[in-house]
């Protein structure tokens, strides 16, 4: 007979759970930890591999001391508060049904009263110290800030105050706001469930101790929200709430001062708590906050509202006037466009064949950019392809090389591998054999080959050891569409190069032979990235051998972004052969949203276009608020083994000195650039800075307070013909600029008014030149020249152009219109467009286009060629005149610039039928628009011939002489097709 102790066995389980359970826990935080772990290393050897190690620590260290320290700050500020509050528990608490409930609370809470505190704190402190440990580069910044050299004009502060001091300031008003405010809620929990506050029963709610700790809090808090009222008046310079960016004449003579007031109110409000230590009761503090959010309302909000609308609303300009100049002013010196001016341009447009025909020669000596970047991806791939794991681009680059002694606009495009063909992947195959593309393709832009394909200047695999651009390393491990992880350069190691049909196989083999990469033939490495990759063939593969490497972070784009954080990178990266080296070239921007008086905008959305819009090649902005910029880095990426350089480009930014100053040595002096022979001649203007300063110059080429305030002149940026909705985006292209003496690889765009269809002015930059100057044309304001919606409108209603393309539009056939280029020619303005028809390449092959037709505008007369020459010949010969753009250069009306009926007839008939196509063009009415634009023409003529006509009267009849401020370029009266 045996016994057996009741309850053995479930105490055994209870044992075993209470064994289990912490093992289960403690497996828990070693792999948490080894994660981390993983991360960090793997992100360090990285660095390492690549010499930028110094970044990732120094962000490291950055972010750990904000951890702790803000995390630790809250946790302990809290924590003391809290045990004050405990500790000030009254002895006594007088029995109430509220103290009777809450002894139940008491009860459950006060023998885990210091786990539960401890697990609450650590959650706060863990919370505060992720937040604030993300806001790294603004610590980083205050502390190594420079002077800009330049003061605000309200309150004379230097612009560092406000880029790097401020924001600073700002971060820590924050944290100690939440630690006071979070103070003051736990004392109030613990005095509350402790007795020292109660809402029932009689006598005082508050015991003397509770009520003195929360009047300190309190008082505190008031002192803190006194400072914050004296501080926050340099936020007015960022103020938003006028017309424009800045503090306005509402904001410096009744916000200020009321800030000022407020401040001093907050500190009487605070001695108000801190004296009500010794007192019973809550009148003195409760007078006092009350005097505050009265005064707050009335100072602050009232006051400065009856201002606005009684004395800044009956004379707004009169009183904005000066914050209006401060605007302009500050907005132009922080997007770098302080010096540009508008120059008159296309008063008197040449109209003789002859000149024209001579000009039109020398034109095509200089080169127009026919081939569409945004256009020949699709060819490219067919042509270029070789077999269908290489991948092309869907937007191309324009650089410039010099061939045959002479610059030309060149169409780049490297031919990327971004994995194992279709139906043949494996892990070996994808991360071991396709670890890399090959080749430099590149065609000449402008001219093409025989059947309207590409000119190549390089193409095909191998490379051609005798081609006009040589290149050594043609291999392609760092590029935008490489593998996002390879193993590469083991011993014995096959990686496949290119299609060969001379080898064994029918393909050649390389092996990676570069410094760049981390070591992975160690089981320790293979552990760490096995996990970071969630890869298991990387630990247990046989493959990898002695010396391999592993290649990851490998798109240019996020390697510069990852060794320079604080800059921002255009979309945009482009491949140049250098030395015989491919390079990917990228610049870097350094931004600010803190630049005193300036306008914001958003980045992402004036940098967005069509080709961000509807390409994957080009990469969108972020929608981050900023009003400042600066092109301030170029850096390199070596596509073969992945060095990386940056270089200082604009040495007077006081940004990308302060960051040179975080990360010593890690950007190279502008000197080392000509260090590089050959480097400097591939750099070019950025886009997505032109296009930011292209948003900017469309209000701000208005300089006078006047006329800006009335919005008179604003530009607009026109839609792109070929993508309804879509902004036209910026060309590269290398044209004669007026008063230059040579061609210049250039960035250009155009304006249109706002609401208008016709041209407004022309921007270029020449990216020759260091520094860069951006030039702009503007056209007279009563000029007629056709913007480019118009432009592509006319090429579609008129009948010799479209009797050119009427046998290219063949069943199966699709047009694809390249880019509108503008271009300033001959002191008048002149379209020139490539059409590219998308015909099948064979059965079973897709589609790519051809460019087949060159259409060109000048004045009113449009022509189509097979080739711009013959273009060009159409526009201008046959005739013995060529009707110009109508501009304000012809002879004035009767009476010193008055219009005859006539004339004003004319315009209104002219108006009439614009606003009818633009109309049409909003509802895709392509019938409608033809329609518009036959009347458009109608009265075009008909404008020519009365103003023709009334220049013979005025000549025929004697008149008084013009008055002295009507010239014979004046607007007319009542134009209704002002360009600005």
């Amino acid at each position: 007979m045996t016994f057996r102790t009741p309850g053995f066995g479930r105490r055994l389980g209870t044992g075993r759970t209470r064994l289990v359970l912490p093992v289960l826990i403690a497996l828990a935080i070693l792999l948490v930890a080894f994660m981390v772990f993983t991360s960090v290393w793997t992100n360090l050897l990285w660095y390492r591999s690549v010499n930028f190690s110094s970044v990732y620590t120094t962000q490291l260290w950055a972010r750990v001391g904000l951890f702790l320290g803000a995390g630790l700050l809250m946790a302990a500020v809290v924590g003391a508060n809290m045990v004050i509050a405990y500790k000030l528990r009254p002895a006594y608490r007088p029995l109430s049904v509220e103290q009777q409930g809450l002894e139940r609370y008491r009860a459950v809470v006060d023998p885990h009263r210091k786990l539960i505190a401890g697990g609450l704190l650590g959650l706060l402190g863990l919370l505060t110290g992720s937040s604030v440990a993300g806001q790294w580069p603004v610590f980083l910044a205050f502390l190594n800030r420079t002077s800009f050299g330049e003061e605000d004009p309200q309150f004379g502060k230097d612009i560092s105050f406000y880029v790097f001091t401020y924001p600073f300031v700002r971060l820590v008003l924050g944290v100690v706001f939440a630690t006071v405010i979070l103070s003051i809620l736990a004392s109030v929990a613990v005095h509350y469930l402790y007795g020292g506050l109660r809402l029932q029963g009689p006598g005082d709610k508050a015991s003397g101790p509770a009520r003195a700790h929360l009047s300190v809090l309190v008082g505190l808090f008031v002192l803190l929200k006194a400072f914050a009222y004296w501080f926050d008046r340099y936020g007015l310079a960022h103020s938003e709430r006028g017309v424009v960016t800045g503090a306005l004449y509402t904001d410096v003579n009744a916000l200020l001062p009321a800030k000022t007031i407020l401040a001093v109110i907050a500190l009487i409000c605070a001695a108000l708590f801190f004296v009500n230590i010794t007192r019973r009761g809550m009148m003195l503090p409760g007078v006092g906050f009350t005097l505050l959010v009265v005064s707050a309302i009335l100072v602050g909000g009232v006051y400065p509202l009856l201002i606005q609308q009684f004395q800044v609303k009956p004379d707004e300009l009169a009183k904005e006037r000066q914050f209006i100049q401060r605007n302009i002013e500050a907005t132009r010196a922080a997007y770098g466009v302080g010096n540009v001016k508008p120059e008159a341009y296309g008063a008197t447009p040449v109209g003789d064949p002859k000149q024209l025909n001579q000009q039109s020669g020398r034109l095509q000596t200089d080169g127009v950019r026919l081939v569409d970047p945004n256009v020949v991806g699709e060819t490219f791939q067919r042509l270029q392809q070789g077999r269908n794991f290489y991948k092309f681009p869907d937007t191309l680059d324009v650089d410039r090389y010099r061939i045959d002694n002479k610059t030309i606009d060149t169409i780049v495009a490297m031919r990327e591998v971004p994995g194992a063909p279709a139906g043949q992947q494996s892990w070996v195959k994808d991360r071991m054999v396709y670890t890399h593309g090959y080749g430099f393709v590149s065609a000449y832009g402008d001219r093409i080959a025989e059947g309207g394909n590409p000119d190549f200047v390089t193409k095909d695999m191998p490379v051609d050891p005798n081609a006009k651009i040589k290149i050594d390393k043609p291999q392609i491990y760092f590029g935008e569409r490489s593998p996002a992880y390879s193993v590469v350069g083991g011993q014995g190691q096959q990686e496949l190069d290119f299609p060969d049909d001379k080898s064994q196989g029918g393909q050649a083999y390389t092996t990676y032979e570069g410094s760049r990469g981390v070591p992975i033939d160690s089981f320790f490495n293979k552990l760490l990235f096995a996990t970071k990759f969630q890869e298991k063939n990387l630990l247990l593969s046989g493959a990898i051998n002695d010396g391999a490497k592993i290649l990851y972070n490998r798109s240019p784009r996020e390697m510069v972004q990852r060794t320079a954080p604080w800059l921002t990178i255009d979309g945009d990266p482009y491949p140049a052969v250098v030395n015989g080296r491919i390079l990917w070239i990228l610049d870097g921007y350094t931004t600010s949203n803190g630049y005193p008086y300036s306008e914001q905008m958003s980045l992402g959305d004036a940098t967005r276009d069509t080709v961000t819009d509807t390409r994957s090649a080009v990469a969108r902005q972020a929608n981050d608020r900023i009003n400042y910029m600066r092109n301030s880095v170029k850096a390199t990426v070596d596509a073969y083994d992945g060095t990386i350089h940056l270089y200082q480009w604009d040495d007077t930014d006081p940004v990308v000195k302060t960051w040179m100053k975080v990360f010593k040595n890690t950007v190279e002096p502008k000197s080392a650039i000509d260090k590089v022979p050959g480097l400097k001649e591939h750099f070019r203007y950025p886009q997505d800075m032109f296009k930011v300063q292209r948003r900017v110059l469309a209000k701000y080429h208005v300089t006078e307070p006047g006329p800006f305030f009335n919005g008179e002149g604003f530009w607009s940026v026109p839609e792109d013909p070929g993508a309804k909705g879509r902004t036209q985006p910026p060309y590269y292209q290398t044209l004669r600029m007026p008063g230059s003496d040579a061609p210049q690889f250039s960035l250009t765009s155009v304006f249109t008014p706002r609401g208008r269809g016709n041209l407004a002015a022309f921007m270029s930059v020449d990216t020759s030149k260091d520094p860069a100057q951006i030039r702009i044309l503007e056209l007279p304001r009563n000029s007629l020249v056709d913007g480019p919606e118009l432009v592509q409108g006319s090429f579609g209603s008129d009948t010799a152009v479209q009797n050119q393309l009427l046998p290219l539009k063949q069943s199966g056939t699709t047009l694809v219109y390249g880019n509108l280029l503008t271009l300033p020619f001959a002191d008048g303005i002149l379209y020139v467009e490539p059409v590219y028809a998308k015909v099948s390449g064979g059965t079973g092959q897709q589609p790519y286009p051809i460019l087949r037709k060159v259409l060109v505008r000048w004045g009113e007369k449009a022509a189509a060629g097979d080739t711009l020459e013959a273009a060009l010949k159409e526009v201008f010969g046959g005739t013995t005149a060529v009707t110009p753009p109508t501009t304000g250069g012809q002879p004035p009306a009767q009476g010193g610039g008055q219009l005859t009926p006539g004339v004003q007839n004319a315009i209104d008939d002219l108006q009439t039928a614009i606003n009818a196509f633009e109309e049409a063009q909003r509802k895709n009415d392509y019938a409608a628009m033809g329609k518009a634009w036959a009347d458009i023409k109608a009265a075009r003529d008909a404008l020519a011939a009365a103003r023709q006509a009334a220049a013979k009267a005025a000549t025929a009849s004697p008149s008084p002489s013009p008055s002295p401020s009507v010239t014979p370029s004046a607007t007319p009266t009542g134009s209704p097709t002002p360009t600005s």
